[in-house]
């Protein structure tokens, strides 16, 4: 351990650096951090000289950063929030705890656990508060910066400072509704072609478009055939409203951690034999190491894979084959 180096900084400095990293404006970081203007303007002082570095620049909107100082923000989240661990007793009681999650996922992952997770808050947990919004793509950011505090994604390669942990498996799958021509039968591509397609998609962020290809496009294309898409939404309600009223068919999942026949009479089918299947989607729930130790998000976890995988048994995919 540096002492030698820590015992030469107040480590004050750190907590003022990363309000002026946020504010990029030394009044409204001295109103955070309820000192003077001037104060705030020596503890900048002090800061350049603990880090032998300008940190920042000024301009007409405020304050930009160095790149010593953007090295700096990348690192300085998980070092205050494990100054914070140590200060935090070690104790932990759910029933007292009072913070906020914010979680981002797929409204297709969201729609099937968050429901009973903020009831499971809300008995054991009532202080906690639950936040939730659609995945980013920006989410790995977000969570190294603790703007966010979990991920619900498809599984993809991540940095090592990312702890990855598998929520199960989904099977791809044709959905229709019930007393569609073809929910009597394994349909074949040539039939299934014959009717509209609605494209939901389920992790895109970004502003959809008819015109951007799925996977089941692009199988397509290779066969040299081409469907006809009716609607193109990320809207899951809107798609399932739709595909409920219509003889529209979507590309989905067979095994989903809720039944949508509480709401909806959808019927699946598996892809028709001329389409090579895709391996199993593997879906996982992704934090940043910075929050590894802690008993709130350690609780908070514990609580979310229970809930999955009593969904998952619920409807016997607890082992997919």
């Amino acid at each position: 351990m540096p002492v030698d180096t820590l015992s030469r900084v107040d480590l004050n400095l750190l907590v003022a650096m990363q309000v002026l990293l946020e504010e990029r404006n030394v009044t409204r970081s001295a109103e955070r951090m309820f000192v003077t203007q001037p104060a705030m303007s020596k503890t900048l002082l002090r800061l350049r000289t603990a880090f032998d570095d300008p940190l920042f620049t000024r301009s007409g909107r405020g304050l930009v950063p160095t790149p010593r100082a953007l090295e700096i923000q990348r690192q300085l989240p998980e070092i205050l929030n494990n100054v914070s661990l140590v200060l935090e007793k070690t104790e932990f009681d759910p029933a007292t705890r009072e913070t906020s999650i914010h979680i981002v996922a797929p409204e297709f992952m969201a729609v099937q656990a968050v429901p009973e997770l903020t009831k499971v808050l809300q008995q054991e947990s009532p202080g906690i508060s639950l936040a939730v919004s659609n995945i980013d793509d920006n989410y790995e950011q977000l969570l190294e910066s603790g703007e966010i505090d979990f991920a619900m994604e498809v599984r993809k390669p991540l940095p090592k400072d990312f702890i990855v942990t598998p929520l199960g498996d989904f099977r791809p799958a044709v959905w229709m509704r019930k007393g569609h021509p073809l929910s009597d039968r394994n349909p074949t591509l040539d039939e299934m072609l014959e009717y509209p397609f609605i494209q939901y998609f389920l992790l895109i962020a970004d502003k959809v478009s008819p015109n951007t290809e799925s996977r089941f496009d692009r199988m397509l294309h290779e066969l040299g055939r081409k469907r006809n898409k009716a609607l193109t939404t990320d809207q899951l309600m809107t798609a399932l409203d739709t595909l409920n009223s219509s003889d529209c068919l979507m590309m989905a999942t067979m095994d989903d951690l809720k039944q949508e026949g509480e709401y909806y009479e959808i019927v699946r089918k598996p892809y028709p034999k001329e389409i090579e299947h895709y391996p199993e989607i593997p879906a996982v729930l992704v934090q940043h190491r910075r929050t590894l130790n802690s008993p709130t998000h350690t609780w908070v976890k514990e609580r979310i894979l229970n809930i999955v995988q009593g969904l998952r048994q619920e409807r016997g995919i607890d082992e997919l084959e």
